[in-house]
């Protein structure tokens, strides 16, 4: 690997650890609740609830009920979503 792939790969890895850190700060919020089954693909918070992936942005399709995103508390329901975790959820 060269100096320069290694600089991207560094770049990369921080702007996904400091994506993290936001989500994390969101979920420790008292304001943001998470809500399944609204996210589009690519566009989740963070891990599927069922394992099948382990990072934000790698749902495979639109509101998946095993995907999730964080949304203002009390707003989840009348975007279409639900806060009720799937059953089988992990």
């Amino acid at each position: 690997m060269n100096k320069r792939h290694a600089l991207l790969a560094t770049a990369l890895a921080t702007v996904c650890v400091a994506g993290m850190g936001v989500a994390h700060a969101a979920d420790a919020g008292s304001s943001n609740e998470k809500c399944f089954g609204i996210s589009k693909a690519g566009q989740n918070d963070c891990a599927s609830v069922m394992g099948t992936h382990s990072c934000a942005g790698q749902a495979k399709k639109d509101m998946d009920p095993t995907e999730w995103k964080y949304v203002a508390k009390g707003t989840c329901v009348k975007a279409g979503g639900t806060t009720a975790m799937p059953k089988g959820a992990k």
